[in-house]
């Protein structure tokens, strides 16, 4: 049989290992009934596998037996990396799903279940057909996505190492619960997430009694005022072509109605899709904030996080995705998006340093309108365990297809677009 057949054989072992995943869903860096099921899933497999010290990371290598037509050595053969992250949310899951999360306010709401079992599949896809495999395969199974950054934890312990050459190409995907119809893939050159950084601001006045608000110095008035001019701003001093993203989603200030606190605090997530946008709102942001606690006579500690990068896809080897797509499942099963996803991935630590791919499938249960159906990080998301083995084939054929040609195939023009904007890091 060929890989897509091997891995529609193994699709309800990797749903009964998705399932198990879901049900007892962990948190951030550390994921360590999570980390025991992975390996217990790859038991047997010819794989070396090392686990992470600060976090229950899993990374496998796979050594590919085939000759190289040229007659290139091991030595000389590339890597390819697969990455599957492994963490789930802070969610409180909603249904009632045999497999519903047993873990309180904790939810595989981002289909993180999915990815690692998808990986797993592909490093059984792989094992299968190692005389195929012209070169070696690092899987990179990794927690702390959700705000963790767990793969630049991995990158300094040395993922990217782990073949004992450095990766040539890597590649990762993610399922999309709404907006996206299932069993399509989508992708796109360049720019495919937008970077994502934090702003915490405490602003400092002086208490009082409610009936006075002239002895005291409100700093209440002062944050409402600066969470409305942080959007005005962004529509005043940035191009709409280049857009910026600031939400503020999380404010507090106060224990009671009738009194003035001393303090008020608010955070914010700044997305933005150029490098120069960003360094911008990084000097504006806090210019900004510091002129209006000088008008309303208070303090402020303006605390700006540089988080995550752009995501940023390499052309050629998006192309390689599209080709092999168009290959194994058929043209209509690709399409191109016709602009970045407002969502941010850890991800981008890795094509920061390797040229690769990424790539989102559409997992909307049968029967559910995509534009409908509930979207990543809700607590009602669902994801069809029918795309479980199209992911692990897609997984091994990108590596087994990249190690063969040695170089990533040229860049074509796009087969079709899709257009979504929702998102889902």
């Amino acid at each position: 049989m060929n890989v897509l057949q091997d891995a529609q054989a193994m699709g309800g072992e990797l749903a009964v290992l998705r399932h198990a995943l879901h049900a007892e869903p962990e948190i951030g860096l550390d994921l360590p009934r999570t980390q025991q099921k992975v390996l217990a899933a790859l038991e047997g497999l010819p794989l070396e596998i090392s686990t992470g010290t600060n976090t229950t990371s899993v990374t496998a290598v796979l050594r590919g037996t085939a000759t190289a037509p040229d007659g290139r050595g091991a030595a000389d053969s590339p890597v390819v990396l697969l990455r599957g992250d492994m963490d789930a949310l802070p969610v409180q899951e909603a249904g009632d799903l045999p497999f519903t999360s047993k873990a309180e306010g904790v939810m595989h709401a981002c289909g993180h279940d999915l990815h690692t079992s998808m990986l797993v599949g592909a490093a059984r896809l792989l094992a299968q057909h190692r005389d195929r495999l012209q070169g070696d395969v690092v899987l990179m199974f990794q927690p702390g996505e959700e705000g963790w950054d767990g793969a630049g934890v991995m990158l300094d312990e040395g993922v990217l190492e782990a073949a004992g050459r450095p990766v040539d190409a890597a590649y990762a995907l993610h399922v999309l619960s709404g907006a996206v119809p299932q069993g399509q893939f989508v992708s796109r050159p360049n720019t495919i997430m937008s970077a994502s950084d934090g702003l915490y601001v405490t602003v400092r006045g002086a208490g009082g009694h409610g009936s006075t608000p002239y002895r005291a110095k409100d700093p209440v008035t002062a944050v409402a005022a600066m969470v409305s001019e942080l959007q005005t701003m962004v529509t005043r001093t940035f191009d709409i072509f280049d857009p910026v993203v600031v939400t503020v989603g999380s404010l507090h200030a106060g224990t009671r109605r009738n009194v003035i606190p001393e303090t008020a605090t608010f955070e914010a997530t700044v997305r933005t899709f150029s490098a120069a946008a960003r360094e911008r709102m990084m000097e504006t942001a806090p210019r900004l904030l510091r002129g209006i606690a000088a008008a309303h006579g208070v303090d402020v500690d303006v605390d700006y996080r540089a988080e995550y990068p752009l995501t940023v896809t390499d052309a050629d080897e998006t192309a390689h995705v599209a080709h092999t797509v168009g290959e194994i499942f058929g043209a209509d099963r690709y399409h191109t998006l016709d602009h970045p996803l407002a969502g941010s991935e850890d991800f981008s630590r890795v094509l920061g340093a390797v040229p690769g791919g990424f790539i989102g499938l559409g997992a909307v249960p049968t029967g559910i309108d995509p534009e409908r159906a509930p979207f990543n990080h809700s607590p009602h998301a669902r994801y069809d365990d029918a795309v479980l083995p199209d992911g692990a084939a897609l997984y091994a054929e990108l590596a087994l297809r990249r190690l063969a040609h040695g170089t990533p195939r040229p860049a074509l023009p796009a087969t079709g677009t899709t257009q979504t904007g929702r998102a889902h890091g």
